[in-house]
């Protein structure tokens, strides 16, 4: 049995709830804990009795995103900064691509990568406390880790652009509106009724369910397998940009970016 340090299962019968488990951290995703969720991802393909995954996070939030403090194995020179990066989408296609049914109970904060995540799973119930937002522009880098064509799909270009590029924080009233949540509940009722959908689900022909989850996925992210291999590349450009620099030191000392374009 693999011993998890970031994340803890819990199983119900043929439902399986894997919590995010650095509440100290607003369940940041540092390496070890994407290693965490990718291990989990994967472990549930040798399971045939586990129909639907609920994913939720321990605490206050889903997740906060990237642990911009968090680590990870040492990086000697660009090939294997370009392969450590992919962490991060290693662990999104990993969820994406589960056979069982998923849904995120989202409770508080999706931010960046936890947004990634959260925008990676079938269904989203969210709590009327959650909110999406993706900081990375304003830090100076672009969005990662599969993310910006799982965003488009649920919520359109323009709202993409809007959330991605203006960095707007959505509450869950807009995320419903515009396509991103599938139910909004109150936080007492998250896991109740991300339970009630679980059996809704895990009631149906598993073969069948799995194999139309396989071919809508395979549909919608058809173009996207073609093109996202590069925003792994985008973000180690952008991260060595001067304006890159400046936005890390305008962000830390709390006053307004001038951006130059190099």
């Amino acid at each position: 049995m693999h011993e998890y340090q970031n994340i803890r299962i819990e199983r119900d019968g043929a439902i399986a709830v894997v919590k995010f488990n650095r509440p100290e951290r607003a369940n940041a995703l540092n390496h070890a804990h994407l290693a965490d969720i990718e291990h989990a991802a994967l472990s549930f393909a040798d399971d045939a009795k586990t129909r639907v995954v609920i994913f939720t996070g321990e605490g206050k939030h889903f997740s906060s995103g990237a642990d911009l403090d968090g680590g990870g194995p040492p990086v000697d020179g660009l090939l294997m900064a370009r392969r450590v990066s992919r962490m991060g989408q290693r662990a999104t296609s990993a969820v994406y691509n589960m056979d069982q049914i998923t849904i995120a109970a989202w409770n508080g904060a999706a931010m960046g990568g936890g947004a990634v995540l959260a925008t990676a799973m079938d269904f989203r119930i969210g709590a009327d406390n959650c909110f999406i937002a993706y900081p990375e522009i304003d830090i100076g880098v672009n969005l990662m880790w599969k993310g910006l064509p799982l965003l488009m799909h649920l919520v359109g270009p323009a709202n993409a652009k809007r959330l991605v590029i203006g960095g707007e924080r959505a509450p869950a009233a807009e995320l419903a509106r515009i396509g991103a949540l599938d139910a909004v509940v109150t936080l007492d009722e998250l896991m109740p009724t991300a339970f009630a959908w679980a059996k809704k689900y895990a009631s149906k022909s598993p073969i069948a369910a799995q194999m139309i989850k396989q071919s809508v996925n395979a549909i919608a992210s058809a173009l996207d397998q073609s093109i996202m291999h590069m925003d792994v590349d985008q973000n180690l450009l952008s991260s060595r940009t001067e304006d890159r620099n400046e936005a890390i030191q305008a962000y830390r000392s709390k006053t307004e970016p001038e951006f130059k374009g190099n």
